[in-house]
């Protein structure tokens, strides 16, 4: 018996310009800078195990493909306030 393998989607070039550009958007750069830079920057991602709530999952997958991607900035978003709130010294 032969097995099937899942045939991966192709990812577009589009696709890839957006998520990129949509990862530059959350660092606190000068926009203009940030635009010029779309096309380079990727951040490095890691591989990991992470145990999630199920209905915080569940919201999240709800929303369509590309939830681990809406998690990943929502965890952005939380580091980026707590790192605002954060007096330096």
């Amino acid at each position: 018996m032969k097995k099937r393998t899942k045939k991966r989607k192709r990812v577009t070039k589009g696709r890839k310009i957006a998520r990129i550009s949509a990862s530059v958007e959350d660092q606190e750069l000068p926009p203009e800078l940030m635009r010029g830079w779309a096309g380079y920057f990727r951040p490095i991602k890691q591989p990991i195990t992470l145990r999630i709530d199920a209905d915080i999952l569940a919201w999240f997958k709800k929303q369509g493909r590309g939830y681990q991607t809406r998690i990943n900035r929502a965890l952005r978003e939380v580091v980026t306030e707590a790192r605002k709130g954060k007096v330096r010294g």
